[in-house]
């Protein structure tokens, strides 16, 4: 799957839920809500890596690591396209750049 999929598939995801939040509370969600409904997802997240590493008892712990990474990678698609960022673009360019940076680091 490439990455525009994804990012397809989240936002389509994204307008459900938007229509849901105006059938229940008049209005969709802030980004300022998206992403504290991340951060909460993330403390979800580090709790279900500790369960993984042996070091917090969580049942059927790696089936919700996958969800909940999955609940995350969705976030950051959503925030990252509400807030005009082309994600793909910034990740490509950053990870190159850390790259070039780690490597000069290693002398290779």
């Amino acid at each position: 799957m490439q990455f525009r999929e994804l990012e397809e598939s989240a936002l389509q995801l994204n307008e459900l839920y938007e229509q849901l939040e105006i059938k229940r509370y008049g209005r969709v969600w802030t980004t300022e809500e998206l992403a504290l409904g991340f951060v909460g997802d993330v403390g979800d997240l580090a709790k279900l890596i500790q369960a993984n590493a042996g070091v917090r008892t969580i049942e059927d712990c790696k089936a919700k690591l996958g969800h909940e990474l999955s609940d995350c990678l969705w976030s950051i698609i959503v925030l990252a396209n509400k807030c005009g960022i082309d994600l793909e673009a910034e990740f490509f360019s950053n990870t190159r750049g850390l790259v070039e940076h780690v490597s000069g680091e290693l002398g290779t």
